[in-house]
């Protein structure tokens, strides 16, 4: 199963599930809720419908076995999410694509997020209410993508994030113990030329928390052609191979 990232619908999606098709897998491009035109766009319900609807959909299909979830940039986060959480068992291994590991790892080039404005006092105060118990604002916007032009447009690419969104579509607040928790083989694909993030840092962030995950950086490779060019696509494909 293939999950994407950046604010786009499961569209740009396309090049990498059809290699994978082509291949011989059995490939699902899901439209997380919230992006595309799965529910509300910018929104979802609560945090951990992502989770949920993720259980459903596997429980629905029961595809065959050996099972791979595939995540990019977000998605790759959302991926590593799963990955160390409760339900890690839905698949049998993971492959995260250009994933920064969330806001507060040192793998983010916090400079280059210039099209990403984060309303960070209320997504405090969000919070604070959340943790009394307090949901009313769950779906209030918090950050907002400046994504333009036709690109954009004809992805369905999102101009903000709610609060439940943006705290469910990624890893969790402390990815080192989202790290810790993973018991299932997970690879990493970056390109050497991520534009969003430090691909050299990527091994050592999993190692400082005991995961021997193995990197591959794909030379010349930006942060939008890992799953547009055909060498990082045959290096998922090869990921997912040597796990299965």
């Amino acid at each position: 199963m293939l999950v994407h990232g950046l604010g786009i619908s499961s569209g740009l999606m396309h090049v990498l599930a059809k290699s994978f098709a082509v291949t011989g897998f059995a490939v699902y491009a899901l439209d997380i809720r919230g992006h595309g035109e799965s529910g509300v766009m910018g929104k979802i319900t609560y945090v951990g419908q992502l989770e949920d609807d993720i259980e459903d959909l596997v429980r629905t299909i029961n595809p065959t076995r050996p099972l791979s979830l595939v995540g990019y940039s977000a998605g790759g986060d959302f991926a590593l999410r799963v990955a160390g959480s409760s339900r890690q068992k839905l698949f049998d291994n993971y492959v995260l694509l250009a994933a920064g590991l969330g806001p507060n790892a040192p793998t983010i080039r916090k400079d280059r997020f210039s099209f990403l404005s984060v309303g960070i006092p209320r997504a405090i105060a969000i919070a604070l209410l959340d943790a009394a118990g307090v949901h009313a604002f769950d779906n209030l916007p918090v950050a907002r993508l400046g994504f333009e032009g036709e690109f954009a447009k004809s992805h369905h690419m999102l101009t903000s994030y709610s609060f439940a969104l943006a705290s469910n579509f990624g890893v969790e607040r402390d990815y080192r113990a989202n790290i810790r928790a993973v018991d299932r083989p997970l690879r990493v694909v970056v390109g050497r030329d991520d534009d969003l993030l430090y691909a050299d840092r990527l091994r050592e962030v999993f190692k400082a928390e005991g995961k021997d995950v193995p990197v591959t950086i794909v030379e010349g490779i930006n942060h939008l052609t890992i799953v547009l060019d055909p060498i990082p696509v045959q290096a998922a494909i090869d990921a997912v191979k040597a796990m299965d």
